[in-house]
């Protein structure tokens, strides 16, 4: 099996990735209808009450995303999966029911979305931390990338499933239908063979296991400096659902096949992203600086198209920096993170990347209703960009950097000393981290 897909050949994984490809088109579906009928059906073009509905979704993370990381660390991985998943289902089932009967409230979408968030809060790192159980450690980093390749396939198809679909059988049916793509992963992990799986090392329960995690990620600096780097870089600027569909229907005038056209757009260059990154072996801190600038001048590129055609096509590099940007931060933070504390880091990275949307998606939104859809997101571009230079000044001063020109891409590299925690296993990748 060729370097890119060899993660496949591990027949757990297999299953993963196949049950995880549809589960995620059905959560793109969702996303997008949610978003369609907060915009269309139950407002009359309200910025604000999209980026209120993105905010309500991942609120939870910012609570219990750690608890789910302490979850992750001595819960039984798969049970937890497939009871979020059921959870997430049923969510969608009694909103689909709501829309097609003709009885669903604004409020009912902001309901919906804070049970889902909270399903999504307990299951996120535990999903991440699940991969070490599928694949062996060396092949840990293309688990990752290949996990992130299926998310994107998913975007890629989903999207644009969902506004067919939302034209042709109306928004209510999506949701109904995504019921039973939701059975899916549920039905494969139940599957999954005993002797396939990698041993884990769980951690014994005992009070003070979540402080016992952010005691941890105090000693990394560089973990501090990506957890700042992504609370900008993902509250200002990974606000496609609300941005996307601004600039769909109030600057270009288009309707909902276009606007999950987009999304789809966003998914190709996002899915390249996710193959170029299954291929290394390991990311380096010093490309996250670099990918975090690429994002930032797309982003900024794309919020001036003059049409919705430039306006779609400027969409693939913004998926391919974008993604590549966060898989490189996941991947980076998992394999230098000891595995009794792995559940309880990823899952403070995740309050933070995925909690900040609450803040960032009302601001956002509300940029977008006052100074225009094309400023929320040339306002992501411009803080990514930012804060990039922000966090390479602070590490040429504290660690004693020197920044070096190359030929190729990224065309820059960070070196200096190492971080002296890291897990003691990947000490021959910390030597090319920066």
């Amino acid at each position: 099996m060729s370097k890119t897909f060899h993660s496949l050949s591990y027949p757990n994984y297999r299953l993963w990735f196949v049950s995880n490809l549809v589960s995620a088109t059905a959560v793109w579906m969702q996303r997008v209808c949610q978003i369609w009928v907060v915009l269309t059906v139950l407002t009359d073009n309200s910025a604000v009450a999209v980026g209120f509905v993105t905010a309500f979704q991942f609120l939870p993370q910012m609570f219990l995303g750690p608890v789910g990381g302490v979850l992750a660390d001595w819960v039984n991985r798969r049970r937890l999966i497939q009871i979020t998943q059921i959870a997430v289902a049923t969510i969608g089932l009694a909103m689909g029911v709501l829309l097609v009967t003709n009885t669903a409230e604004l409020y009912h979408v902001y309901l919906a979305a804070v049970f889902s968030g909270v399903a999504d809060a307990l299951s996120s790192a535990v999903r991440n931390t699940f991969l070490s159980e599928l694949v062996p450690t060396k092949s840990l980093p293309n688990a990752i990338s290949l996990n992130s390749t299926s998310f994107n396939i998913a975007r890629l198809f989903g999207p644009a499933l969902a506004g067919l679909l939302i034209e042709l059988v109306g928004p209510g049916w999506v949701f109904i239908l995504n019921f039973a793509l939701f059975a899916v992963p549920v039905l494969a992990l139940a599957v999954m063979k005993e002797k396939y799986f990698f041993e884990r090392k769980v951690v014994e329960r005992h009070k003070g296991m979540l402080r016992e995690g952010f005691a941890y990620v105090r000693t990394r600096s560089d973990i501090v400096a990506i957890l700042v780097m992504i609370a900008v870089v993902s509250g200002l600027g990974l606000n496609f659902q609300v941005t996307q569909a601004l600039m769909a229907t109030e600057v270009y005038g288009e309707g909902a096949g276009s606007y999950g056209l987009l999304g789809s757009m966003l998914a190709i260059g996002s899915l390249s992203g996710a193959l170029l990154s299954a291929r290394r072996k390991a990311p380096r801190f010093s490309k996250l600086l670099v990918y975090a600038v690429a994002f930032g001048v797309v982003a900024i590129a794309a919020s001036m198209a003059p049409t919705y055609t430039v306006f779609a096509i400027l969409m693939v590099p913004t998926g391919f920096t974008m993604l590549t940007f966060l898989i490189s931060v996941n991947t980076l933070v998992q394999i230098s993170t000891p595995p009794e504390l792995r559940g309880r880091v990823l899952a403070i990275y995740f309050a933070v990347n995925l909690g900040i949307t609450p803040i960032g998606s009302p601001l956002v939104g509300w940029i977008g209703q006052v100074w225009g859809p094309r400023w929320s997101i040339a306002v992501g571009g411009i803080g990514s960009i930012l804060i990039a230079l922000i966090i390479f000044m602070w590490a040429k001063i504290s660690w004693d950097v020197e920044l070096h020109h190359l030929k190729r891409w990224p065309f820059v590299n960070i070196h200096g000393p190492r971080e002296r925690h890291l897990n003691n296993n990947f000490r021959d990748i910390d030597d090319g981290m920066r």
